[in-house]
């Protein structure tokens, strides 16, 4: 099935880009970027764009590996301003006239 018009990808090309991938590296994590390269193209019109990502949601090979997820810890009340710590932020006092 023709999964992308402009760049004429289909779900076999996705299939075959994922599977050669965790092939060649068992920890990367796989992107559409990533399948768009390893295909040697770009995405164009971005209109293909939920079904590519539906095709590649259905290769179990596409998951992050287990010693990859969880590693971003939540941000607390504290650490709410980008990661950045409170003492590297403006005064709000004196700002506006």
């Amino acid at each position: 099935m023709i999964v992308c018009h402009c760049t004429q990808i289909t779900d076999h090309d996705i299939h075959a880009a994922i599977d050669w991938m965790r092939a060649a590296d068992s920890q990367t994590i796989i992107t559409p970027g990533k399948i768009y390269h390893a295909l040697g193209k770009a995405a164009d019109c971005g209109g293909c764009m939920p079904l590519f990502l539906d095709t590649m949601r259905g290769n179990a090979k596409v998951s992050v590996p287990a010693q990859l997820q969880n590693l971003r810890k939540p941000l607390g009340q504290e650490n709410s301003h980008e990661g950045r710590p409170n003492r590297h932020r403006l005064p709000q006092q004196g700002l506006a006239p």
